[in-house]
């Protein structure tokens, strides 16, 4: 993620401000040029002096769940990721309004990188059959008190995801009993748009080969690997030839897990670029953890530029959360095999930004 500057008074700004701390003007994020802008009141809605142009907030604004800008003619409607969303919960109350602002801020998140990569994403009014769309579903409590959750998944093009993901002890919960280190909203959200961009960009695309070469052969029963899964465990040496232990289960689950990875990689890569950081350790052959990310990620053709880059950004990360007594950021190991499927993604993805 970039870092941005307010164009009112050139104060540092972060992607999801609604105002600049510095002048107080109010902030809006045009989407088509990927920049923050200084907006002030005006006939038709806000104007941006630096633009030249009249905008429109996100209907989503009206629950501040929204900093997207429209242009003026589109007042009342939805941005390009507020769109995609075909079901919402009923915003009846502070609780689940805030939980919505959790669940589409990871949205608007997401769809940055789509839009930075170029990757089409019509809604489902624009294509039917192959549109995107999500689902944000709360738990269902039946007349007796006992909570049937909802699952988070992919079919079809309709991505659900359960609104209680948005609560932080909830959301923990779920990792610690289903063993998974690394559980987040955006985790979740590119780890579901992997699946959509499988049908779109591999069974579609024409690289059903080259994908069951490194990653297996999709055809296999996918509910009995999933019930092997849960009752067996991955393999002793998962991590050897996966990104994470789910990603063991089945070809479809090793692919969106590699892709919401590729993600991470690519997205965390730009935060470093976009702050200049260097890490240049002071031990014994540190040219192994030397980092300088000096070229754009999301515009990198080269694969090993960032394969190279991630591991000393990561080692960075975990050793500051170890100082401060926290979990490793990043609890994975990249073999070789895992870096050629991430390496396939890229070459589905990352090249398209270029």
């Amino acid at each position: 993620m970039r870092l941005f500057s307010c164009d009112n008074c050139g104060n540092t700004v972060h992607f999801d401000n609604g105002a600049c701390v510095a002048c107080n003007r109010r902030l809006g994020y045009v989407p088509d040029r990927s920049r923050m802008t200084a907006l002030e009141a005006s006939e038709n809605g806000w104007f941006s002096g630096a633009l030249g142009k009249e905008f429109v907030f996100c209907a989503n604004a009206d629950v501040a769940a929204c900093n997207w800008l429209l242009p003026s003619d589109q007042a009342g409607q939805l941005c390009p990721a507020c769109r995609h969303n075909r079901t919402i919960p009923a915003l009846t109350d502070d609780t689940t309004i805030d939980a919505f602002r959790r669940v589409v801020s990871a949205e608007r998140h997401l769809f940055y990188s789509l839009i930075a990569w170029r990757l089409p994403a019509p809604d489902k009014t624009e294509d039917a059959e192959a549109g995107l769309a999500f689902d944000f579903l709360a738990d269902e409590v039946g007349p007796d008190g006992t909570v049937k959750p909802v699952m988070t998944g992919h079919a079809d093009g309709v991505i659900t995801l359960a609104i209680a993901e948005a609560d932080d002890a909830a959301r923990e919960e779920r990792r610690v009993s289903l063993g998974e280190p690394y559980r987040t909203l955006l985790g979740h959200f590119r780890h579901e748009i992997g699946h959509y961009y499988w049908d779109r960009l591999v069974r579609d695309g024409g690289r059903l080969e080259a994908f069951r070469a490194l990653f297996g052969d999709e055809r296999q029963d996918y509910a009995e690997a999933l019930a092997r899964n849960y009752r067996d465990g991955p393999p002793a040496d998962w991590q050897s030839r996966f990104v994470s232990s789910y990603a063991a289960c089945h070809p479809w689950e090793d692919f969106a897990e590699t892709f919401a990875h590729y993600v991470h990689m690519v997205d965390a890569l730009e935060t470093a670029h976009a702050l200049g950081l260097v890490v240049s350790p002071r031990v014994a052959a540190p040219e192994q953890l030397d980092l300088s990310v000096d070229f754009s990620p999301y515009r990198q053709r080269d694969f090993s530029a960032l394969a190279t880059a991630w591991p000393p950004l990561t080692v960075a990360v975990n050793e500051i959360n170890r100082s401060l007594g926290q979990r490793d950021f990043y609890p994975f190991i990249l073999s070789a095999e895992v870096l050629s499927k991430l390496e396939f993604v890229h070459a589905l993805v990352g090249a398209r930004g270029a």
